[in-house]
Protein backbone atom coordinates (compact mmCIF):
# COMPACT_ATOMS: atom_id res chain seq x y z
CA UNK A 1 0.00 0.00 0.00
CA UNK A 2 1.87 3.78 -0.97
CA UNK A 3 2.56 7.40 -1.76
CA UNK A 4 5.17 9.05 -3.93
CA UNK A 5 4.97 12.79 -4.03
CA UNK A 6 6.28 14.05 -7.38
CA UNK A 7 9.31 12.58 -9.08
CA UNK A 8 12.88 13.85 -9.52
CA UNK A 9 13.87 17.41 -8.72
CA UNK A 10 17.06 17.49 -10.81
CA UNK A 11 15.37 17.89 -14.19
CA UNK A 12 14.54 21.12 -15.95
CA UNK A 13 11.33 22.92 -15.07
CA UNK A 14 9.75 22.01 -18.39
CA UNK A 15 10.61 18.30 -18.05
CA UNK A 16 9.36 18.20 -14.47
CA UNK A 17 6.08 19.88 -15.44
CA UNK A 18 5.64 17.36 -18.26
CA UNK A 19 6.28 14.43 -15.91
CA UNK A 20 3.90 15.75 -13.26
CA UNK A 21 1.17 16.13 -15.87
CA UNK A 22 1.78 12.60 -17.19
CA UNK A 23 1.76 11.16 -13.69
CA UNK A 24 -1.51 12.90 -12.84
CA UNK A 25 -3.15 11.35 -15.89
CA UNK A 26 -2.41 7.87 -14.50
CA UNK A 27 -2.79 5.98 -11.21
CA UNK A 28 0.81 4.82 -10.74
CA UNK A 29 0.75 3.75 -7.12
CA UNK A 30 -1.42 2.87 -4.15
CA UNK A 31 -3.81 5.79 -3.58
CA UNK A 32 -3.08 7.61 -6.80
CA UNK A 33 -0.65 10.13 -8.28
CA UNK A 34 0.04 12.08 -5.08
CA UNK A 35 -0.70 9.27 -2.63
CA UNK A 36 -3.73 11.10 -1.22
CA UNK A 37 -6.44 9.06 -2.95
CA UNK A 38 -7.35 11.82 -5.42
CA UNK A 39 -7.58 11.76 -9.22
CA UNK A 40 -7.46 15.46 -10.10
CA UNK A 41 -8.47 15.31 -13.76
CA UNK A 42 -10.78 12.28 -13.72
CA UNK A 43 -14.53 12.04 -14.25
CA UNK A 44 -15.50 8.47 -13.30
CA UNK A 45 -19.06 7.14 -13.16
CA UNK A 46 -21.03 7.49 -9.95
CA UNK A 47 -23.46 4.65 -10.63
CA UNK A 48 -22.87 1.07 -11.79
CA UNK A 49 -23.91 -2.56 -11.52
CA UNK A 50 -21.91 -5.70 -12.35
CA UNK A 51 -23.83 -5.89 -15.63
CA UNK A 52 -22.94 -2.31 -16.60
CA UNK A 53 -19.18 -2.92 -16.48
CA UNK A 54 -17.16 -1.96 -19.54
CA UNK A 55 -15.57 -5.33 -18.90
CA UNK A 56 -14.83 -7.72 -16.04
CA UNK A 57 -12.26 -10.49 -15.93
CA UNK A 58 -11.47 -13.25 -13.45
CA UNK A 59 -8.15 -12.84 -11.65
CA UNK A 60 -6.22 -16.01 -10.71
CA UNK A 61 -5.24 -16.62 -7.12
CA UNK A 62 -5.85 -14.31 -4.17
CA UNK A 63 -4.70 -10.82 -3.41
CA UNK A 64 -5.83 -7.55 -1.91
CA UNK A 65 -3.07 -5.58 -3.65
CA UNK A 66 -4.62 -2.55 -5.29
CA UNK A 67 -4.41 -2.12 -9.07
CA UNK A 68 -2.21 0.60 -10.59
CA UNK A 69 -2.57 2.07 -14.06
CA UNK A 70 -0.27 3.59 -16.66
CA UNK A 71 -1.75 4.35 -20.05
CA UNK A 72 -3.62 1.30 -21.27
CA UNK A 73 -1.90 -1.08 -18.83
CA UNK A 74 -3.32 -2.18 -15.47
CA UNK A 75 -0.80 -3.88 -13.16
CA UNK A 76 -1.86 -6.35 -10.47
CA UNK A 77 -0.15 -8.65 -7.98
CA UNK A 78 -1.54 -12.02 -6.90
CA UNK A 79 -0.55 -15.24 -5.14
CA UNK A 80 -1.78 -18.61 -6.35
CA UNK A 81 -1.97 -21.52 -3.92
CA UNK A 82 -0.95 -24.64 -5.85
CA UNK A 83 -1.54 -28.28 -5.00
CA UNK A 84 2.20 -28.86 -4.72
CA UNK A 85 3.92 -29.31 -1.37
CA UNK A 86 7.58 -28.46 -0.80
CA UNK A 87 9.93 -31.08 0.66
CA UNK A 88 10.67 -30.73 4.33
CA UNK A 89 13.17 -27.92 4.90
CA UNK A 90 16.45 -28.95 6.50
CA UNK A 91 17.09 -25.60 8.15
CA UNK A 92 15.27 -24.48 11.26
CA UNK A 93 11.95 -22.80 10.52
CA UNK A 94 11.10 -19.37 11.97
CA UNK A 95 9.50 -19.46 15.41
CA UNK A 96 5.72 -19.66 15.29
CA UNK A 97 4.19 -16.36 16.47
CA UNK A 98 1.84 -16.16 19.41
CA UNK A 99 -1.76 -17.15 18.85
CA UNK A 100 -3.95 -14.42 17.42
CA UNK A 101 -6.71 -13.15 19.68
CA UNK A 102 -10.30 -13.77 18.73
CA UNK A 103 -12.01 -10.62 17.44
CA UNK A 104 -14.75 -9.53 15.10
CA UNK A 105 -12.08 -9.53 12.39
CA UNK A 106 -11.38 -13.27 12.77
CA UNK A 107 -8.22 -15.26 13.52
CA UNK A 108 -5.19 -16.66 11.77
CA UNK A 109 -5.62 -19.38 9.20
CA UNK A 110 -3.84 -22.74 9.57
CA UNK A 111 -0.19 -22.53 8.58
CA UNK A 112 0.19 -23.06 4.80
CA UNK A 113 1.65 -26.32 3.51
CA UNK A 114 1.26 -25.76 -0.24
CA UNK A 115 3.60 -23.90 -2.56
CA UNK A 116 2.31 -20.48 -3.59
CA UNK A 117 3.22 -18.85 -6.89
CA UNK A 118 3.75 -15.08 -6.77
CA UNK A 119 2.67 -13.36 -9.98
CA UNK A 120 2.74 -9.91 -11.56
CA UNK A 121 -0.10 -9.46 -14.08
CA UNK A 122 -0.68 -6.88 -16.80
CA UNK A 123 -4.24 -6.35 -18.08
CA UNK A 124 -5.31 -4.31 -21.11
CA UNK A 125 -7.32 -1.37 -19.84
CA UNK A 126 -9.42 -1.24 -23.00
CA UNK A 127 -10.51 -4.89 -23.06
CA UNK A 128 -9.60 -6.62 -19.78
CA UNK A 129 -7.45 -9.10 -21.71
CA UNK A 130 -4.33 -10.36 -19.92
CA UNK A 131 -1.33 -9.01 -21.83
CA UNK A 132 1.25 -10.93 -19.82
CA UNK A 133 1.86 -12.55 -16.47
CA UNK A 134 5.23 -13.18 -14.85
CA UNK A 135 5.88 -15.62 -12.02
CA UNK A 136 8.59 -13.98 -9.95
CA UNK A 137 8.85 -16.56 -7.15
CA UNK A 138 7.30 -19.63 -5.57
CA UNK A 139 7.46 -20.72 -1.94
CA UNK A 140 5.48 -22.08 0.99
CA UNK A 141 4.51 -19.07 3.14
CA UNK A 142 6.01 -19.27 6.62
CA UNK A 143 3.03 -17.50 8.24
CA UNK A 144 -0.66 -18.18 7.90
CA UNK A 145 -1.73 -14.57 7.88
CA UNK A 146 -4.84 -13.02 9.38
CA UNK A 147 -8.07 -14.56 8.16
CA UNK A 148 -8.78 -11.36 6.21
CA UNK A 149 -5.25 -10.96 4.81
CA UNK A 150 -3.74 -12.53 1.69
CA UNK A 151 -0.23 -13.53 0.62
CA UNK A 152 -0.30 -10.60 -1.83
CA UNK A 153 -1.43 -7.43 -0.09
CA UNK A 154 1.21 -4.83 -0.98
CA UNK A 155 0.49 -2.86 -4.15
CA UNK A 156 2.79 -2.39 -7.16
CA UNK A 157 4.31 0.89 -8.36
CA UNK A 158 5.05 2.05 -11.89
CA UNK A 159 6.58 5.07 -13.59
CA UNK A 160 5.52 3.95 -17.06
CA UNK A 161 8.95 2.43 -17.77
CA UNK A 162 9.34 0.01 -14.89
CA UNK A 163 7.20 -1.82 -12.36
CA UNK A 164 8.24 -2.46 -8.76
CA UNK A 165 6.46 -5.36 -7.06
CA UNK A 166 7.01 -6.28 -3.41
CA UNK A 167 5.96 -9.61 -1.98
CA UNK A 168 7.85 -8.75 1.22
CA UNK A 169 9.43 -11.99 2.53
CA UNK A 170 9.15 -13.50 -0.94
CA UNK A 171 11.09 -10.83 -2.74
CA UNK A 172 11.18 -7.33 -4.19
CA UNK A 173 11.21 -7.25 -7.99
CA UNK A 174 11.71 -4.70 -10.72
CA UNK A 175 10.19 -5.51 -14.12
CA UNK A 176 9.93 -3.65 -17.39
CA UNK A 177 6.54 -2.87 -18.91
CA UNK A 178 6.67 -6.13 -20.90
CA UNK A 179 7.00 -8.25 -17.75
CA UNK A 180 10.73 -9.01 -17.92
CA UNK A 181 12.45 -9.07 -14.51
CA UNK A 182 15.32 -6.54 -14.42
CA UNK A 183 16.47 -7.14 -10.84
CA UNK A 184 15.33 -8.72 -7.58
CA UNK A 185 16.18 -8.43 -3.89
CA UNK A 186 15.56 -10.81 -1.00
CA UNK A 187 15.41 -8.68 2.15
CA UNK A 188 14.79 -11.42 4.72
CA UNK A 189 11.92 -13.22 6.40
CA UNK A 190 9.34 -11.19 8.26
CA UNK A 191 7.77 -12.31 11.51
CA UNK A 192 4.60 -10.27 11.79
CA UNK A 193 2.60 -9.50 14.90
CA UNK A 194 0.37 -12.47 15.80
CA UNK A 195 1.28 -13.99 12.44
CA UNK A 196 -1.16 -11.58 10.77
CA UNK A 197 0.90 -11.55 7.58
CA UNK A 198 2.50 -8.89 5.44
CA UNK A 199 1.24 -6.09 3.25
CA UNK A 200 3.25 -2.84 3.32
CA UNK A 201 4.02 -1.22 -0.02
CA UNK A 202 7.34 0.49 -0.88
CA UNK A 203 7.46 4.14 -1.99
CA UNK A 204 9.17 5.70 -5.00
CA UNK A 205 10.69 9.15 -5.46
CA UNK A 206 12.69 9.84 -8.61
CA UNK A 207 15.38 7.17 -8.81
CA UNK A 208 15.03 6.07 -5.16
CA UNK A 209 12.86 3.22 -3.88
CA UNK A 210 12.15 3.12 -0.13
CA UNK A 211 11.19 -0.02 1.78
CA UNK A 212 9.89 0.16 5.36
CA UNK A 213 10.48 -3.27 6.95
CA UNK A 214 8.74 -3.23 10.33
CA UNK A 215 8.14 -6.60 11.98
CA UNK A 216 8.70 -8.50 15.24
CA UNK A 217 12.41 -8.90 14.49
CA UNK A 218 14.89 -6.11 13.79
CA UNK A 219 12.94 -3.51 11.87
CA UNK A 220 14.62 -1.19 9.37
CA UNK A 221 14.05 1.31 6.60
CA UNK A 222 16.13 1.09 3.44
CA UNK A 223 16.57 3.34 0.42
CA UNK A 224 17.83 1.74 -2.78
CA UNK A 225 18.57 2.65 -6.36
CA UNK A 226 15.29 2.02 -8.19
CA UNK A 227 17.10 1.04 -11.40
CA UNK A 228 19.49 -1.49 -9.85
CA UNK A 229 18.18 -2.42 -6.40
CA UNK A 230 21.51 -1.49 -4.79
CA UNK A 231 21.35 -0.10 -1.26
CA UNK A 232 21.86 3.64 -0.84
CA UNK A 233 21.40 3.62 2.94
CA UNK A 234 19.73 1.55 5.64
CA UNK A 235 18.64 2.51 9.18
CA UNK A 236 17.40 0.30 12.04
CA UNK A 237 14.02 1.12 13.59
CA UNK A 238 12.61 0.36 17.04
CA UNK A 239 9.11 -0.49 15.81
CA UNK A 240 6.91 -3.56 15.88
CA UNK A 241 4.96 -4.66 12.83
CA UNK A 242 3.42 -1.92 10.72
CA UNK A 243 1.59 -2.21 7.42
CA UNK A 244 1.79 1.46 6.50
CA UNK A 245 3.19 2.77 3.22
CA UNK A 246 5.69 5.62 3.67
CA UNK A 247 4.89 9.11 2.41
CA UNK A 248 7.68 10.87 0.49
CA UNK A 249 7.34 14.62 0.17
CA UNK A 250 9.64 17.53 -0.73
CA UNK A 251 9.64 20.36 1.78
CA UNK A 252 12.11 23.21 1.64
CA UNK A 253 15.53 21.96 0.60
CA UNK A 254 14.94 18.39 1.76
CA UNK A 255 12.86 15.41 0.68
CA UNK A 256 11.28 13.73 3.70
CA UNK A 257 10.19 10.12 4.16
CA UNK A 258 7.38 10.07 6.73
CA UNK A 259 6.65 6.69 8.33
CA UNK A 260 3.71 5.88 10.57
CA UNK A 261 4.51 3.80 13.66
CA UNK A 262 3.25 2.69 17.07
CA UNK A 263 6.21 4.14 18.97
CA UNK A 264 6.83 7.16 16.77
CA UNK A 265 5.85 8.82 13.54
CA UNK A 266 9.25 9.57 12.05
CA UNK A 267 10.62 11.67 9.22
CA UNK A 268 13.87 10.66 7.50
CA UNK A 269 16.01 12.61 5.06
CA UNK A 270 15.75 10.84 1.70
CA UNK A 271 19.32 11.82 0.85
CA UNK A 272 21.03 10.02 3.74
CA UNK A 273 18.47 8.49 6.12
CA UNK A 274 19.12 10.96 8.93
CA UNK A 275 16.22 11.40 11.34
CA UNK A 276 14.67 14.85 10.92
CA UNK A 277 11.83 14.69 13.45
CA UNK A 278 9.74 12.20 15.41
CA UNK A 279 6.45 12.27 17.28
CA UNK A 280 4.78 9.73 19.57
CA UNK A 281 1.11 9.34 20.30
CA UNK A 282 -0.33 6.96 17.69
CA UNK A 283 -2.38 3.85 18.42
CA UNK A 284 -1.27 0.27 17.68
CA UNK A 285 -0.90 -1.74 14.45
CA UNK A 286 -0.34 1.25 12.15
CA UNK A 287 -1.76 0.68 8.67
CA UNK A 288 -3.07 4.05 7.35
CA UNK A 289 -0.68 5.97 5.11
CA UNK A 290 0.31 9.54 6.10
CA UNK A 291 -1.23 12.38 4.07
CA UNK A 292 0.19 15.83 3.36
CA UNK A 293 -1.39 19.25 2.95
CA UNK A 294 0.84 22.25 2.31
CA UNK A 295 3.43 22.32 5.13
CA UNK A 296 1.83 19.66 7.34
CA UNK A 297 1.53 15.89 7.43
CA UNK A 298 -1.49 14.10 8.92
CA UNK A 299 -1.05 10.68 10.56
CA UNK A 300 -3.91 8.51 11.80
CA UNK A 301 -4.37 5.12 13.47
CA UNK A 302 -7.32 3.18 14.84
CA UNK A 303 -6.44 -0.14 16.52
CA UNK A 304 -7.52 -0.41 20.17
CA UNK A 305 -7.85 3.32 20.35
CA UNK A 306 -7.81 6.15 17.87
CA UNK A 307 -5.34 8.87 17.05
CA UNK A 308 -5.12 11.63 14.48
CA UNK A 309 -2.68 14.51 14.41
CA UNK A 310 -1.32 17.22 12.16
CA UNK A 311 2.46 17.61 12.31
CA UNK A 312 4.38 20.50 10.69
CA UNK A 313 6.99 19.39 8.18
CA UNK A 314 9.43 21.99 9.53
CA UNK A 315 9.63 20.13 12.85
CA UNK A 316 13.00 19.15 14.32
CA UNK A 317 13.83 16.47 16.88
CA UNK A 318 11.29 14.86 19.21
CA UNK A 319 8.07 16.90 19.33
CA UNK A 320 5.98 14.40 21.31
CA UNK A 321 3.40 16.14 23.53
CA UNK A 322 4.63 19.61 22.59
CA UNK A 323 2.85 22.66 21.22
CA UNK A 324 4.68 22.08 17.94
CA UNK A 325 1.88 19.63 17.01
CA UNK A 326 -0.72 21.62 15.06
CA UNK A 327 -3.70 19.54 16.11
CA UNK A 328 -4.43 16.17 17.70
CA UNK A 329 -7.55 14.13 18.38
CA UNK A 330 -8.28 10.82 20.12
CA UNK A 331 -11.84 10.30 18.93
CA UNK A 332 -11.13 9.65 15.23
CA UNK A 333 -8.73 7.48 13.24
CA UNK A 334 -9.08 4.47 10.90
CA UNK A 335 -7.61 1.00 11.44
CA UNK A 336 -7.11 -0.66 8.04
CA UNK A 337 -8.29 1.87 5.44
CA UNK A 338 -6.70 5.25 4.83
CA UNK A 339 -9.05 8.19 4.48
CA UNK A 340 -8.98 10.61 1.58
CA UNK A 341 -7.77 14.21 1.67
CA UNK A 342 -9.83 16.17 -0.82
CA UNK A 343 -9.85 19.97 -1.19
CA UNK A 344 -8.65 20.51 2.35
CA UNK A 345 -11.03 18.03 3.93
CA UNK A 346 -10.24 14.57 5.34
CA UNK A 347 -12.93 11.90 5.10
CA UNK A 348 -12.18 8.90 7.29
CA UNK A 349 -13.73 6.01 9.16
CA UNK A 350 -13.41 5.27 12.86
CA UNK A 351 -11.49 2.03 13.07
CA UNK A 352 -12.62 -0.09 10.12
CA UNK A 353 -16.27 0.39 10.93
CA UNK A 354 -18.82 2.07 8.69
CA UNK A 355 -18.81 5.22 10.82
CA UNK A 356 -17.42 8.21 8.91
CA UNK A 357 -16.21 11.63 10.04
CA UNK A 358 -14.96 14.54 7.96
CA UNK A 359 -12.53 17.09 9.41
CA UNK A 360 -10.66 20.17 8.29
CA UNK A 361 -7.18 18.93 7.39
CA UNK A 362 -5.43 22.10 8.60
CA UNK A 363 -7.20 22.47 11.94
CA UNK A 364 -8.62 19.03 12.78
CA UNK A 365 -12.03 20.60 13.45
CA UNK A 366 -15.11 18.53 12.70
CA UNK A 367 -16.96 19.31 9.47
CA UNK A 368 -19.23 16.25 9.31
CA UNK A 369 -19.78 14.56 12.66
CA UNK A 370 -20.02 10.78 12.97
CA UNK A 371 -22.42 9.35 10.40
CA UNK A 372 -23.10 5.73 9.53
CA UNK A 373 -22.43 4.54 6.00
CA UNK A 374 -25.49 2.58 5.04
CA UNK A 375 -25.16 -0.75 3.26
CA UNK A 376 -21.76 -1.74 4.69
CA UNK A 377 -20.35 -2.85 8.03
CA UNK A 378 -16.59 -2.48 7.70
CA UNK A 379 -13.99 -1.17 5.27
CA UNK A 380 -10.50 -2.25 4.24
CA UNK A 381 -10.28 -0.40 0.92
CA UNK A 382 -9.05 3.18 1.24
CA UNK A 383 -11.30 6.02 0.15
CA UNK A 384 -10.73 7.75 -3.19
CA UNK A 385 -12.04 10.98 -4.73
CA UNK A 386 -12.58 12.66 -8.10
CA UNK A 387 -14.76 15.34 -9.65
CA UNK A 388 -16.21 16.51 -6.29
CA UNK A 389 -17.23 12.99 -5.32
CA UNK A 390 -15.96 10.69 -2.56
CA UNK A 391 -15.99 6.93 -3.28
CA UNK A 392 -16.22 4.65 -0.23
CA UNK A 393 -16.13 0.88 -0.79
CA UNK A 394 -17.03 -1.62 1.93
CA UNK A 395 -15.76 -5.15 2.35
CA UNK A 396 -19.07 -6.47 1.00
CA UNK A 397 -18.38 -4.75 -2.33
CA UNK A 398 -20.89 -1.93 -1.89
CA UNK A 399 -19.67 1.53 -2.85
CA UNK A 400 -21.26 4.73 -1.59
CA UNK A 401 -20.64 7.86 -3.63
CA UNK A 402 -20.85 11.08 -1.63
CA UNK A 403 -20.99 14.66 -2.80
CA UNK A 404 -17.99 16.56 -1.47
CA UNK A 405 -19.08 19.23 0.98
CA UNK A 406 -19.85 20.09 4.58
CA UNK A 407 -22.93 17.85 4.77
CA UNK A 408 -23.49 14.13 4.25
CA UNK A 409 -25.06 13.79 0.80
CA UNK A 410 -25.23 10.33 -0.79
CA UNK A 411 -25.29 10.50 -4.59
CA UNK A 412 -25.43 6.76 -5.29
CA UNK A 413 -25.15 3.33 -3.66
CA UNK A 414 -23.65 0.66 -5.90
CA UNK A 415 -23.68 -3.08 -5.18
CA UNK A 416 -20.96 -5.18 -6.79
CA UNK A 417 -22.01 -8.52 -5.32
CA UNK A 418 -18.44 -9.58 -4.46
CA UNK A 419 -16.15 -8.79 -1.50
CA UNK A 420 -13.65 -5.96 -2.00
CA UNK A 421 -10.56 -5.16 0.09
CA UNK A 422 -8.37 -3.52 -2.56
CA UNK A 423 -8.47 0.23 -3.11
CA UNK A 424 -10.07 1.29 -6.41
CA UNK A 425 -8.08 3.11 -9.10
CA UNK A 426 -9.52 6.12 -10.92
CA UNK A 427 -8.22 7.13 -14.35
CA UNK A 428 -9.92 9.36 -16.92
CA UNK A 429 -13.58 8.36 -17.19
CA UNK A 430 -13.07 5.02 -15.46
CA UNK A 431 -13.02 3.49 -12.00
CA UNK A 432 -11.26 0.12 -11.73
CA UNK A 433 -12.19 -2.14 -8.83
CA UNK A 434 -10.53 -5.39 -7.80
CA UNK A 435 -12.86 -7.76 -5.98
CA UNK A 436 -12.11 -11.07 -4.34
CA UNK A 437 -12.19 -12.85 -7.71
CA UNK A 438 -12.56 -10.31 -10.51
CA UNK A 439 -11.26 -7.05 -11.91
CA UNK A 440 -14.01 -4.65 -13.01
CA UNK A 441 -13.78 -1.56 -15.19
CA UNK A 442 -16.69 0.89 -15.07
CA UNK A 443 -16.76 3.78 -17.52
CA UNK A 444 -18.60 7.08 -17.49
CA UNK A 445 -20.39 7.39 -20.81
CA UNK A 446 -21.72 10.95 -21.20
Amino acid sequence: MLPVAIFASCWTVSCTALLVDETEQNWPQFRGPAGNGVAIHANPPTEWTPESAKWSVEIPGKGSASPVVWGDKIILLTAIETERKAPEAEEEEPAEPEEGRRSRFGRRRPKPTQIHEFLVLCVDRKTGKTLWQTKVNEAVPHESGHSTNTQSSGSPITDGKHIWASFNSFGLFCLDMDGQVKWERQLGTMSTRNGFGEGATPALYGDTLVVNWDHEGQSFIEAMDAKTGKTKWKKDRDERTTWSTPLIVKFGDKVQIVTNGTNRVRSYDLANGDLIWECGGQAGNPIPTPMVIDDMVICMTGFRGNAAMGIPLDSQGDITDTDKITWARRDIGPYVPTGVLYKGQIYSTKGSSSVMTAVDAKTGETIIDEVRLEGMRELYASMVAANDHIFITGRNGNTLVLKHGDEMEVIAANELGEPVDATPAIVGDEIIIRSDKHLFCFENNP
